[in-house]
């Protein structure tokens, strides 16, 4: 986590890898509302794998991290809101199926959203993933607590 830093590394057969070594950025998805944006990395919080890629702050596949929560409130509002007379019907359609679950709610008004690494920055050089819901944000939830409890 920082300014970005990436490394060009040759590997078998010619090709080339780009390491990241330094990322501040990434590329996350909304699952149920379809959204994908480029928002600020903020931390690492949880890595099911070991614990001092928590500490050191090492971006890998699958470790738990937190993003600015900020382009995807904007994105929701800019999506279920109503600013003009003509556009009614359509944002009116939009609001009925508006439903955010509680624990995103509490997210947003933290700005932080917990999101899950799904690409490989060390090999591929850029920070892509999606942003944690239902099931798998309690379960994540639960041992972050857990973590804190210590």
């Amino acid at each position: 986590i920082g300014p970005k830093r990436i490394h060009l590394v040759r590997c078998r057969g010619g090709n080339i890898k780009h390491r990241a070594l330094r990322l501040d950025v990434g590329t996350f998805s909304w699952g149920s509302e379809g959204c994908t944006r480029k928002t600020r990395i903020v931390d690492t919080v949880y890595n099911a794998s070991n614990n001092e890629l928590v500490r050191t702050k090492t971006l890998v596949k699958n470790s738990i991290i937190t993003v600015d929560a900020v382009p995807f409130r904007q994105w929701y509002e800019a999506h279920y809101a109503v600013p003009l007379a003509r556009k009614k019907a359509k944002y009116t359609e939009r609001q009925k199926f508006a439903e955010v679950e509680s624990h995103l709610i509490e997210q947003f008004q933290s700005g932080r959203l917990l999101a899950c690494i799904s690409s490989r920055p060390g090999q591929v050089g850029r920070a892509d993933g999606y942003i944690l819901e239902g099931k798998e944000l309690e379960f994540y939830l639960r041992k972050i607590r857990a973590k804190k409890a210590k």
